[in-house]
């Protein structure tokens, strides 16, 4: 799985304040006080509904072998998820949109347009920190819980169903806390490279290659300008189905 490091300046402008946001967190919540365990308390107003899932890193489709999952990360973006979310309509697609808590938390507006098309959420941590598994586990845990929280009061109540590491920075013990919290670990199989920017052919012809890795597609609703993603998709979509595949969810 490929690392983004320094390669999207929209985190270099919003890292300081969504630590910020973290670290006023600590202060304030039992939530972030006891982030450190094994798991914290459960997000409210959804207190019963918490599973513990498998801690593998799920890359499989729940349409088995001719599925393909569409996941959207680190949005979501007043601009572009309306745009993403719209072209998804259109071709009757649902996708697992990967969310940065302090995203979520400045846009509850668009989690719940998210939710309310039928898609799921996926926990993408609360600053997007690339190299958060070479930082202690109660750091990690922070950055998964607070997001967790951020997009679930976000959502009107709707808990992540997946966790993503920012730049695959998965751990044992992350994978361990997200599935402990019913969020199973979820990777990709199929990077492409959309957040470069290097052209909507350029986009189509990596799907096209890669997609024989696996059914896991990782495309980007926010850091910069995501108009190769949105027209990519609006390709990628129609295309897909006239060779047969149906698209659904990673497994959990």
């Amino acid at each position: 799985m490929a690392r983004h490091n320094g390669t999207r300046g929209w985190y270099g402008k919003v890292v300081g304040a969504a630590l910020g946001v973290t670290m006023l967190a600590v202060g304030a919540s039992i939530w972030t006080a006891q982030a450190d365990a094994a798991g914290g308390p459960t997000p409210k107003p959804a207190t019963s509904s918490v599973k513990p899932v498998d801690v593998t890193i799920a890359h499989s489709s729940d349409q088995g072998a001719r599925g393909v999952n569409i996941t959207i990360d680190d949005g979501p973006d007043p601009t572009w998820t309306p745009q993403v979310l719209a072209v998804l309509k259109e071709y009757g697609v649902k996708a697992t949109f990967c969310m940065v808590g302090t995203q979520a938390q400045a846009h509850p507006d668009l989690v719940k347009q998210v939710v309310a098309a039928g898609h799921r959420l996926c926990d993408h941590t609360v600053s997007h920190d690339t190299a958060m598994d070479k930082k202690p586990v109660p750091y990690q845990s922070r950055q998964i819980l607070d997001a967790e929280r951020m997009i679930t009061e976000a959502s009107g109540g709707v808990r992540p169903m997946y966790y993503r590491a920012p730049g695959g920075a998965f751990t044992p013990a992350s994978r361990k806390l997200a599935a402990s919290r019913g969020m199973r670990p979820l990777g990709w199989n199929v990077d492409t490279k959309d957040f470069e920017r290097p052209g909507t052919d350029a986009i189509v012809a990596t799907v096209e290659r890669e997609l024989p890795n696996g059914p896991t597609l990782l495309f980007h609703d926010a850091g910069g300008d995501r108009s190769q993603t949105v027209e990519a998709l609006r390709r990628v979509l129609p295309r897909l189905k006239e060779q047969g595949y149906a698209f659904g969810f990673p497994v959990r």
